[in-house]
């Protein structure tokens, strides 16, 4: 086949997709060479840095005799059990039927691109709305599942958090599809159960579903209030069938095991079947070692406390040392500072984000990456995304560099 002819033969909506968001970073920072004594550090991606459990690594080697056997999509009873009683005592849900409300996934990334895919009716001129900014995937799921995105700043002025209140009705009409983020990513915002059943009570009169990604739901400051989640929220109303809901988490974050690949999908039964259905097709059932492994963390929580306390040691590093230069927000959950980087009289993000990189061989992503141009704004301008991932003396490290790069750039103004 010719060149022209594969062009041809591609799926045109590819054409849609814009660069992620790191090959931006890589083209900003190309041709910069940074002080060689300075060590790298990376805050720019949200890869947890702390050591993953040895409880699971135990698990996952002593269980590699099991890859001989095909895994079923669905997934192993246990696991399902599993994450049922997770689900159960950590969002104080009655019930949870591990036999069709719960199915196992690589991670929350391909789950949450997979499943636009299988609920998006693209013959029925298809709206899915996102917040903005945004998770990356979100965006290529709805395109590729061939509908229109529709985004929904995320300000200051709004607390970080969608303004559902100012969505038309004509646009919740046209809605199939709405990916929530909560906490958020890049911002921590979180939802809470007033705003959750609001959204419920909108699915249900305009009939569409709700995704909702709580991945960062294990971090938090406040050990006595951790983030509701939208089956919490269903599950306050009486509504144990969770009709039209759908909640996304993932072992990578909570557990440090972002290399496991290991998440799950819960919620409406019926969704959940059509979903099933999909992905076996799509081919990407759990390896057995990665399902027994994922049991071993989803039953224990003292790891889940300790990593909260490491990153709350991180967070008040850089406010000791930061706090009184650049404006640090202590988000609501999650690990990163959406940092207001104006201050700092370096420019724009991009600008902080390059000469950072350039002075001090620090990585920040630019926020204006994380989100689009909506409503004659960009939510992310302005503000770069630092993620407290590294080491507790890596990330003191960093909070000092970056201070210098500050306090260089204002005394020379």
């Amino acid at each position: 086949m010719s060149p022209k002819k594969i062009a041809n033969a591609m799926n045109t909506d590819l054409d849609k997709l814009h660069p992620y968001p790191f090959e931006k970073l890589n083209a900003l920072k190309n041709g910069l060479v940074p002080p060689e004594h300075l060590s790298h550090i990376a805050l720019s991606i949200g890869e947890p840095k702390h050591p993953a459990p040895p409880f699971v690594k135990q698990v996952l080697m002593a269980s590699l005799e099991k890859l001989s056997a095909y895994p079923l999509t669905k997934g192993i009873p246990e696991l399902r059990k599993a994450i049922s009683d997770w689900l159960c005592q950590r969002f104080k849900l009655t019930a949870v039927d591990a036999e069709t409300q719960v199915l196992p996934v690589n991670g929350t990334r391909e789950a949450l691109f997979a499943f636009a895919q299988a609920v998006v009716n693209r013959t029925n001129d298809p709206l899915v709305l996102s917040p903005n900014p945004f998770y990356q995937i979100y965006e290529g799921a709805a395109l590729l599942a061939g509908a229109e995105l529709q985004f929904l700043n995320c300000t200051e002025e709004t607390d970080f958090a969608p303004d559902f209140a100012a969505v038309s009705e004509e646009t919740w009409q046209r809605c199939q599809l709405l990916y929530l983020c909560s906490p958020g990513n890049p911002t921590g915002a979180v939802a809470d159960i007033p705003t959750l059943q609001a959204l419920i009570a909108l699915a249900d009169r305009y009939d569409f579903i709700i995704a909702s990604d709580e991945c960062y739901s294990e971090i938090y400051p406040d050990e006595a209030n951790p983030p509701p989640g939208l089956l919490q929220a269903c599950a306050e109303l009486g509504r144990n069938d969770y009709r039209r809901c759908v909640v996304f988490h993932s072992l990578s974050k909570r557990s440090n095991l972002p290399g496991l690949r290991s998440g799950f999908v819960a919620g409406d039964a019926e969704i959940l079947n059509s979903f099933l259905r999909y992905r076996t097709y799509h081919g990407c059932a759990m390896p057995v070692p990665t399902q027994l492994a994922s049991i071993a963390a989803w039953n224990d929580e003292p790891h889940v406390r300790e990593n909260r306390e490491l990153y709350r040691e991180k967070f008040q590093i850089f406010q000791e040392i930061l706090g009184d230069i650049l404006p640090l927000q202590m988000p609501d959950a999650g690990f990163y500072f959406w940092a207001d980087i104006r201050p700092a009289k370096v420019g724009n993000d991009e600008d902080f984000a390059r000469e950072l990189f350039a002075q001090q061989n620090i990585t920040v992503l630019p926020g204006r990456y994380l989100a689009r141009n909506s409503d004659g704004i960009n939510p992310g301008e302005n503000r770069v995304r630092m993620a407290l991932v590294a080491p507790q003396e890596e990330c003191r490290d960093a909070a000092l560099r970056i201070r210098e790069f500050i306090q260089t750039a204002l005394r020379q103004r």
